[in-house]
């Protein structure tokens, strides 16, 4: 149900229930006149200046003036519709953009409601010591309720802006992780390429250039091109590889091991002997990690070790730590 209809009910309903205390309170005739004046006026303020400015508040001030008539009208009239104070200084607090505003709304309301008691219960000290009861009782609860509603209020709308500020700041520090990841990668290839690539390449250059020079040397300047070229071929490979995607969000890190190992058999001409231990579970993040570890070590074999065959044991080492694995 939408606020327009509750509020719309809470309005109706009200004037039912003070409708019905009218009649059985056996008012004089003025009295039924005056406070079914009032009810009517109570009931015509709402559809016409309330209802149309649920959302916008800046109607406030004479909505809340009529409906201070119309409580006056109906206290006048009769004592025990004094009830509709309920939702009279609701009415006060919702239609209002500040809480300054709504404290002079809720004293409008009170005076309202204090002239009809004046009226209905005269000034005799009895009845001047109920009014004030009465008023102080209804006005300090409705004050009360408004402050601790608007302090939630104020704090909730505080948490949310300190909320969209904590979603922010952790989207600018993935944004930032991303940035230093792709730097310190881009930053790694770079080195890789200036130890390996260029200086196979820079070889091939000076043995172009000899080859040149000496028309003798020639078929001995070539073997050596070719030997600097596919040692060239075979690190770009291995840095291809190496900045390869793991694979399939379905692939298990044994299946994948496998794939490197076989690939750098075929590439080198090196036996590659992998095991990995069938009951090993780890994260994917784990997993990853573990394959990295395997693509650097594979990748060292292939450029330092000059290995006949390569081991590669995928194991826990330690079960209480859970995420220790030891990769050979």
């Amino acid at each position: 149900m939408t606020a327009r209809r509750v509020w719309t009910a809470a309005v109706l309903g009200m004037a039912a229930l003070l409708s019905v205390l009218l009649v059985l309170t056996q008012r004089q005739p003025t009295d039924l006149a005056v406070g079914g004046a009032g009810i009517a006026l109570f009931v015509a303020a709402w559809f016409v200046l309330g209802l149309p400015r649920l959302d916008d508040p800046r109607g406030a001030p004479v909505l809340v003036v009529v409906i201070a008539v119309a409580v006056t009208l109906m206290v006048a009239a009769s004592p025990t519709l004094a009830i509709v104070q309920a939702i009279a200084y609701s009415i006060a607090w919702v239609f209002c953009a500040s809480v300054r505003g709504a404290v002079v709304q809720n004293l409008v309301v009170a005076t309202g409601v204090t002239i009809g008691f004046l009226v209905s219960l005269g000034t005799a000290p009895g009845a001047l010591l109920q009014t004030a009861f009465t008023i102080a009782l209804s006005l300090g609860f409705s004050l009360a309720m408004g402050f601790w509603i608007a302090h939630m209020s104020e704090l909730g709308e505080r948490n949310g802006r300190l909320l969209a500020e904590l979603q922010g700041a952790q989207a600018q520090i993935a944004a930032l992780h991303r940035e230093t990841g792709a730097a310190a990668e881009r930053e790694r290839l770079a080195r890789e390429l200036h130890d390996t690539i260029a200086q196979d390449l820079t070889g091939l250059v000076m043995l172009a250039q000899r080859a040149r020079r000496e028309p003798s040397a020639s078929a001995e300047t070539l073997q050596l091109i070719e030997e600097g070229a596919r040692a060239a071929l075979a690190e770009t490979r291995a840095l291809v590889a190496a900045g390869a995607a793991v694979g399939d969000a379905d692939a298990d890190l044994a299946g994948a091991l496998q794939r490197l190992a076989d690939r750098f058999a075929r590439e080198t001409g090196v036996h590659v002997a992998l095991s990995v231990d069938a009951a090993l579970e780890l994260a994917r993040e784990t997993e990853v990690v573990v394959l990295r570890c395997v693509q650097e070590a594979l990748g060292n074999a292939r450029k330092h070790a000059r290995a006949s065959s390569v081991e590669i044991d995928v194991a826990r080492a330690d079960a209480a730590t859970g995420e220790a694995d030891d990769a050979q």
